[in-house]
């Protein structure tokens, strides 16, 4: 398996979004080429895809950096493996990668969010040294009706 960022939006890339999107939220609307192509351009935003050993793409992870005042911060979002890779690294591999790239922008922290209920990535993430923070996270909806 290996990791790699994407520095290009092909008809492949688009695909893999499209059969991976689903399996992280079922509300969400797949991401065009062109918004995939706005992430890929943004200096604050990393896509990174991880590939099995015959070279398809069975996962994704999205790496934001930015400037606050109080540092450069890191999040990680929207991390899903396709389901038949589950269980192989590939959650892991693509959390090491994004580890490593925060650390080399030299960000202060890297934070991410999971719901309770995913039980594997969750202990992936406590594996990995993530601490379970005490915090409230708060949801303003800017498109409800």
């Amino acid at each position: 398996m290996t990791v790699e960022e994407v520095t290009e939006v092909t008809p492949e890339v688009v695909a893999a979004f499209e059969a991976l999107v689903p399996q992280l939220s079922r509300s969400s609307p797949i991401p065009t080429a062109a918004e995939l192509a706005e992430m890929v351009a943004s200096p604050a935003t990393t896509v990174l895809v991880a590939r099995d050993d015959a070279g398809h793409i069975v996962g994704t992870l999205t790496l934001v950096v930015f400037r606050i005042p109080t540092g450069l911060r890191a999040w990680i979002e929207d991390v899903v493996v396709d389901g038949s890779a589950r269980g192989a690294g590939v959650g892991s591999a693509l959390t090491e990668a994004a580890i490593a790239l925060a650390g080399e922008a030299g960000a202060r922290s890297l934070d991410l969010t999971s719901r309770p209920s995913r039980e594997q990535a969750n202990r992936l993430y406590r594996r990995l040294g993530f601490d379970l923070r005490q915090t409230n996270v708060y949801r303003y909806r800017l498109d409800a009706e």
